[in-house]
């Protein structure tokens, strides 16, 4: 047995009463590992206690690349599952539909309901495609308009928040401080989805319950009975409208009040499969899908996007003097900080990778948080640059790109089960962004109000969490 297999061995010959006690892993500077000890032949050795540590989430990449360069398949015993980070191994996974066919069981059935997030094959390929047709295309050019129109929305009620004199947003002579997650960020999203879903004005506040409930309900957390309420909730509300859509549908509207196209709610209700139209319950759950699907994405990619671009005033500039560069920064945020950190699989047969032998049914996180930042992919990945020469820019395919030097980011996956809300996340942050840049003149980050790393003076990292909150300032005249 080797030195790597007898350290891991030992860890999982650790009593419950071990690992229950949280080990204590100090604060290292960005980039640099915590020394877990070496293999007689120089391997560094990584504890998986290191993965439920506050220095792993603000610092994960330098551990990362230890998996990467030494256990690209980790038996994690701790956490009962596999570790899988390499970029070319995880495309491989995902591309394979019957070897790495489903995420686990249950794990997100109990809050969003029947969807097709656990299924595989031909049943997988026809519920996706009951509603990925409208958030893809034309489908989602005719929705610009509202979302345009929404954002401008939420931007003119500023004035009213700033007379306010509001903690989270205030005028000092010409310059206006915010808190942009708060006044915009957070709800924008889900404000999106609930408009080209077709909801009532009126029924947005409580859109935005249902969908935080559902969100913080998912994985059997303490919040799973809130979440699985506010599903039932969403259900029963959306059964009233789904009747009264079969027989009146609705549209969206455009920033004059003329209809664009008909509102995903009301193509649902029209959607046929053998000759049937979908049950209200089937409506629902894709409902849910859609709604888990464009919410945290798009704001973790607004929030890190006008981070990182502020942070590197060169490249903020470029997206100023030609606004088609904002396609580049929100996929190089999402390569360099997204805020999606994998897809977790389970293998249907018996599989050896990198000389690790995974018993068929192991639990196999795909990490593609590790994906993105693979030196054999992408140069200097720690390097933001909306530039780089190694980064597909172009339409988000589910095949990926990987031509002359240029692959895509793996933030949504690819293969059958890429994240059914990445054009409309793209959209959104783009989009949004776009016009958030128009309204505020000369936006800067107020540093003194943002948290601070260990020396007590650096930005503190994004780690593998999104920025949750982003403190602005601007000027008004």
């Amino acid at each position: 047995m080797s030195s790597v297999e007898s350290f891991i061995e030992d860890l999982a010959s650790s009593t419950n009463a071990d690992f229950a006690s949280v080990k204590e892993f100090p604060l290292m500077p960005e980039g640099e590992a915590v020394d877990m000890g070496h293999a007689e032949d120089g391997t560094p050795l990584l504890d998986p206690r290191i993965l439920d540590s506050p220095e792993f989430f603000r610092n994960p990449y330098p551990y990362y690349r230890i998996l990467r360069d030494h256990h690209p398949v980790f038996h994690d015993k701790l956490h009962n599952c596999y570790w899988v980070t390499r970029y070319d191994d995880i495309t491989e996974c995902y591309f394979d539909d019957e070897g790495f066919n489903t995420i686990p069981k249950g794990s997100s059935s109990g809050v969003l309901g029947n969807t097709q997030l656990e299924l595989s094959g031909v049943e997988h390929r026809r519920r996706r495609n009951l509603y990925g047709q409208h958030l893809v295309g034309q489908s989602l050019q005719a929705r610009i308009p509202a979302i345009e129109k929404l954002a401008n929305e939420m931007i003119d009620a500023w004035d009213a928040a700033a007379k306010d004199d509001s903690a989270l947003c205030s005028d000092n002579g010409d310059t206006r401080q915010l808190e942009l997650s708060s006044m915009f960020a957070n709800e924008f999203p889900i404000r999106v989805v609930c408009e080209v879903l077709g909801f009532p004005k009126e029924a947005q506040s409580q859109f935005y319950y249902w969908y935080n409930s559902m969100m913080s309900g998912l994985g059997g957390s303490a919040t799973h009975k809130q979440g699985v309420e506010a599903r039932q909730d969403l259900e029963d509300y959306v059964a009233g409208i789904v009747e009264e859509r079969r027989q009146n549908p609705t549209y969206l509207l455009d920033q004059d009040g003329n209809p664009t196209s008909k509102d995903i709610i009301t193509k649902l209700c029209e959607t046929k499969v053998d000759g049937d139209f979908l049950s209200t319950e089937e409506i629902t759950s894709n409902i849910a899908l859609i709604v888990g699907a464009g919410g945290e994405t798009t704001r973790g990619a607004i929030m890190n996007m006008w981070t990182l671009l502020l942070r590197h005033p060169e490249q903020f500039d470029a997206v100023i003097e030609d606004g088609e560069n904002w396609d580049k920064a929100f996929h190089e945020t999402l390569r360099h900080s997204s805020s999606i950190g994998g897809q977790p699989r389970h293998n249907t047969f018996d599989v050896e990778m990198h000389g690790v032998k995974v018993p068929a049914g192991s639990l196999m996180q795909m990490v593609d948080f590790s994906a993105n930042h693979d030196e054999r992919i992408f140069k200097e990945p720690e390097t933001f640059d909306i530039f780089r020469d190694d980064l597909y820019y172009g339409k988000l395919l589910r095949s990926g790109y990987r031509k002359e030097g240029r692959c895509s980011h793996m933030a949504f996956g690819v293969g059958p089960h890429l994240c059914p809300g990445a054009w409309i996340s793209h959209q959104e942050a783009v989009v949004g962004s776009k016009i958030l840049l128009s309204r505020m003149r000369k936006p800067r980050i107020n540093e003194s109000k943002m948290p601070k790393d260990i020396d007590g003076k650096s930005p503190a990292p994004m780690g593998i969490i999104s920025i949750r909150e982003l403190w602005l300032e601007y000027d008004l005249s």
